[in-house]
């Protein structure tokens, strides 16, 4: 019995058929774990940069940044979150720009653990491993003290 039209998809884009193109391939995705990374570590340095200077205005003009006991439900004041502020626009670009990039990033390198090819699994993770090593060197003790250790194993 015939059947109808089939749809051939091809969803390949990186062939790899040499050893060398192997080998390469998976320095290339250890480079990309390790960016992704480094992008999450500066994304955090970009809005503590952002935050020190919105507070440094509001200092500056004469207004305070809301003290979390003012703005609680109980006092019945609650027309935005506690301590938040209004982004300008150029920051609010730069972190749109870097969240969509570590979005981009981390669906591709899921998609390369989705290859269940464990020399790509072990590079992304060595990747990633590196990159946590290189650019985690400090750490914020008042927020791991405070119970909140960041996001972990997060995709983003």
């Amino acid at each position: 019995m015939p059947m109808g039209p089939k749809c051939s998809m091809n969803m390949l884009c990186w062939h790899i058929s040499t050893t060398t193109a192997f080998v390469f391939s998976c320095i290339a995705i250890i480079a990309l774990s390790s960016l992704y990374e480094y992008l999450r570590v500066a994304s955090k340095a970009l809005d503590v940069r952002i935050a020190r200077s919105l507070s440094t205005r509001a200092a500056a003009s004469g207004r305070s940044v809301p003290d979390p006991e003012e703005t609680s439900l109980l006092s019945g004041r609650h027309n935005r979150p506690s301590g938040s502020a209004a982004v300008p626009p150029v920051p609010r670009v730069l972190r749109a720009i870097m969240y969509g990039v570590s979005v981009f990033l981390s669906f591709f390198l899921m998609l390369i653990f989705m290859t269940y090819n464990a020399y790509l699994i072990f590079s992304v993770v060595l990747g990633a491993a590196i990159g946590h090593y290189i650019f985690g060197s400090t750490i914020n003790l008042d927020v791991v003290l405070a119970g909140d250790p960041g996001k972990g194993l997060a995709c983003h």
